[in-house]
């Protein structure tokens, strides 16, 4: 397949000296020769060590070769984070096609819209995962993707017309083919080596292409900031089709030689024995992540001397949080900023004081550049809240058959987030929102995430989310969906305004209504989806009229 993407002569010209000019195949390759024996991945069920990594992807590569599969070629791949991920995804950027990660909970609707979009030519799904049969949802979907061509299963309940995954991962392709065929295959640091979907948070999702430059000189940012060695021990819950997961997840551990400990269901348990059994260094994941870790009954008294860094990511930290981390865990809780489109753009330093750690989501990477602006695109003045603007070399190079809407989020070469943030003096940024997010009550701006802070303070409050609720006369109040601490009595409104009342919020910025909840609906990274509990509460209020 062609794509049509951003990258023209001045855009390359542009980035030409910042891009790393090498592809994902490069860092493999140096990570092979440099550690054979090292392990590269540990998941639930297997070990490999990069030589054994390097073999497998060379098979499958072949495999995949042998199947009609080639440059330009979409491999979908709907898996939970199992060590076949990341073979597949090597294997077929080894020669050329390009892979589409596909989140475990989509079903009939957003597969079918996504696979049909990106043209795929084989998808591969697990039998079963979290109790649903994946090969029955695809059966159904088939007559909707005349190319595809092949649907591979892991797992024991392969149906016919479908084969097993280990016809790709164990057959002696190498002997029936000549692997030196993999090495005439041309690879280009500006080919499209990705294309992963938005992550439903607007509900409209889009597909956004990284090539292996975008993807490397993010991925390299991240052991720079975190100072990561070939001794660092990662692990990622965090699903390998977010880009949390694949751009870092998988793909960060090989950058620095380094290992890969990887968890397929979030378990924060689990994750705090291998802390000691695989003596694992640094984590990124969701906030709620992070919160489920800090508040486990007992945790001072595990033993985490390993982990030196947690990076939170798809929310703000509520300082509440931190502050109570840095009472009982020891290592250091990081904040950074990022999108689907742009990788991660901003990062808390290590050093950095703890009024930076508490309360911003943290500065540039090297090499790219933020702005807070209004609406006119002019800079704010510091800590004026505006909208979060951002350009460097990790951006994306267009949405999947979307170029004109691509050039649409782009005001004077600024790509316009959709967030909404402040900056400080020295160049950090605080999330303060997203554009649609903010409510408007009566001419007044309510803020949105500052309130959800000082309400999270509450003793008993676990989760607090705030969002836009229709009123006939003020167009726009504040609702409250509130989660409660385990054991802890429900908050009721009267209760919330009183709390709100004792630590002086303007009473124009309290909630005017509050609904308690268990969970919220969130995508498979942990990050709530707002537009969700908007349209609940919306429905709620038009049906009593």
């Amino acid at each position: 397949m062609e794509f049509e993407t951003i990258l023209r002569q001045e855009y390359v010209e542009k980035y030409q000296n910042i891009w790393p000019n090498l592809t994902i195949l490069d860092y493999l390759n140096e990570a092979i020769a440099k550690h054979p024996d090292k392990l590269a991945i540990i998941d639930k069920k297997s070990r490999y060590t990069y030589g054994e990594l390097g073999k497998v992807v060379d098979r499958v590569a072949l495999g995949l070769l042998s199947l009609g599969l080639g440059k330009g070629d979409v491999l979908s791949i709907q898996l939970p984070n199992l060590n076949e991920f990341i073979i597949l995804h090597y294997a077929a950027t080894r020669i050329g096609a390009v892979t589409n990660p596909l989140i475990p909970i989509y079903r009939d609707r957003e597969i079918g819209y996504m696979v049909g979009l990106a043209d795929s030519k084989m998808i591969v799904i697990p039998d079963e995962f979290r109790g649903f049969n994946y090969p029955e949802m695809i059966k159904r979907l088939i007559p909707q993707w005349p190319g595809l061509e092949h649907v591979f299963v892991v797992g024991e309940q392969v149906p016919k017309g479908m084969s097993p995954i280990s016809q790709l991962m164990n057959e002696p392709w190498e002997l029936r083919m000549d692997p030196a065929m993999l090495d005439e295959i041309h690879h280009d640091p500006n080919d499209v080596t990705e294309i992963i979907f938005t992550s439903g948070t607007t509900g409209n999702p889009k597909g956004v292409m990284h090539t292996h430059n975008t993807l490397c000189v993010s991925t390299n940012y991240w052991i720079e900031r975190l100072r990561l060695t070939s001794d660092d021990v990662m692990f990622m819950a965090s699903t390998f089709a977010h880009q949390t997961g694949f751009g870092y997840g998988i793909r960060l551990p090989v950058h620095y030689g380094g290992t890969g400990v990887y968890q397929d269901i979030w378990n924060p348990k689990e994750f705090i024995e291998l802390i000691n059994q695989e003596k694992i260094t640094y984590t990124a994941g969701a906030t709620p992540f992070l919160q489920d870790v800090v508040q486990m009954e007992g945790i001072e008294n595990y033993n985490l001397s390993s982990l030196r860094v947690f990076v939170a990511l798809g929310a703000p930290i509520p300082e509440a949080l931190v502050k109570e981390a840095n009472e009982k865990v020891p290592f250091t809780i990081l904040s950074g900023w990022g999108q689907t489109e742009n990788g991660l753009v901003t990062l808390t330093k290590l050093d950095d004081p703890m009024e930076k750690l508490t309360g911003t989501d943290g500065v540039p990477l090297p090499g790219m550049e933020v702005k807070v602006a209004d609406f006119e695109g002019e800079a704010c003045p510091p800590h004026e809240e505006g909208n979060l603007l951002v350009k460097g070399p990790a951006l994306f190079v267009g949405y999947l058959k979307r170029i004109e809407e691509t050039r649409a989020e782009y005001k004077d070469d600024w790509f316009v987030t959709g967030d909404r943030a402040k900056m400080d003096e020295d160049g950090y940024i605080r999330i303060s929102g997203r554009l649609k997010d903010i409510i408007i009550r009566g001419g007044e701006n309510i803020p949105v995430v500052y309130m959800e802070n000082v309400i999270y303070e509450h003793p008993d409050v676990s989760v607090v989310q705030i969002v836009a609720m229709p009123d006939p006369r003020l167009q726009e109040k504040a609702c409250a969906f509130i989660s409660m601490k385990p054991g802890r009595p429900s908050l009721d409104l009267e209760g919330i305004q009183e709390y709100l009342q004792t630590k002086g919020v303007a009473k124009q910025y309290w909630p005017e209504h509050v609904e308690i909840v268990e969970d919220f609906p969130r995508t498979q990274s942990g990050k709530i989806q707002k537009f969700r509990l908007r349209d609940m509460i919306s429905e709620q209020m038009t049906n009593k009229g």
